[in-house]
């Protein structure tokens, strides 16, 4: 299979075959990586700097605790596609604006919330 085709596709859990990364930018975290660290599925941190193997990250918070996230050979699963994609990146993605979902349970400073479309229940809106 052409490579082209490979680096286009967008696995559910994997990152992007192309991560462009910024120091400051928010991003979200793909996976457990060290829970008692705070380094979990769905935490939102802040990118400090850029390494080839590790990402040096400030987690949200009072403190500011800083931690690293190293590259990480990741792999699709045996049923989402004929083959095994297997890609060495960050477990991040860009994380500019979340879900309504995502957000339940955060305490944020500042929110924007789009409502050009309805939400699907009553209790999204109370939640966003």
């Amino acid at each position: 299979m052409p490579t082209e085709y490979l680096q286009s596709l967008n696995p559910h859990g994997l990152p992007p075959s192309v991560l462009e990364l910024k120091v400051g930018m928010p991003v979200m975290i793909l996976r457990n990586i060290n829970v008692e660290k705070g380094l979990c599925n769905g935490t939102r941190v802040t990118v400090l700097s850029i390494g080839e193997f590790l990402l040096k990250v400030k987690l949200p918070g009072v403190d500011g605790r800083v931690e690293v996230i190293p590259r990480f050979t990741l792999s699709t699963l045996e049923n989402e596609y004929p083959f095994t994609l297997t890609r060495k990146q960050f477990p991040v993605r860009p994380s500019f604006a979340i879900t309504i979902n995502k957000s339940q349970g955060q305490s944020l400073k500042l929110v924007g919330v789009d409502l050009c479309l309805p939400v699907f229940t009553h209790g999204q809106l109370y939640v966003a």
